[in-house]
């Protein structure tokens, strides 16, 4: 992902790429980095409902264990195998490759960061 600005960001670090009625899920660099290596991640199952503000998985690094929030309301499409298979994407490339789950969107999308909304909250 080479410009961050197209992205969404939520007050519990998770960014969201919306494309159409679909969004796809990561935590953000700041997360990962705050996680420590991640050594476990627990997904929801594919076609599991999900609720904006509800917890819906688990990251668990060397340091510490960090809780996956649905940032929108909707049907998880699909989990990032190959993270559940290599956590440590998510501290590799938490933009890209680290991405979590895909979310098809039900309803309105709630209120969401800008990139520079978000790195003002960070650097608080």
């Amino acid at each position: 992902m080479s410009d961050l600005s197209t992205l969404k960001y939520t007050a519990e670090h998770e960014w969201l790429l919306i494309d159409g009625d679909t969004a796809t899920v990561g935590i953000t660099d700041y997360a990962a980095d705050k996680l420590g290596d991640v050594v476990y991640v627990d997904l929801p199952a594919v076609g599991s409902d999900v609720e904006a503000g509800k917890v819906v998985g688990e990251i668990e690094s060397t340091k510490s264990v960090g809780e996956l929030f649905a940032p929108v309301l909707g049907t998880v499409l699909e989990i990032n195998d190959a993270v559940v298979d290599a956590p440590d994407l998510v501290n590799s490339s938490p933009f890209d490759d680290g991405w979590l789950i895909r979310i098809t969107l039900s309803g309105d999308l709630p209120a969401l960061l800008s990139r520079d909304e978000y790195v003002a909250l960070t650097a608080e």
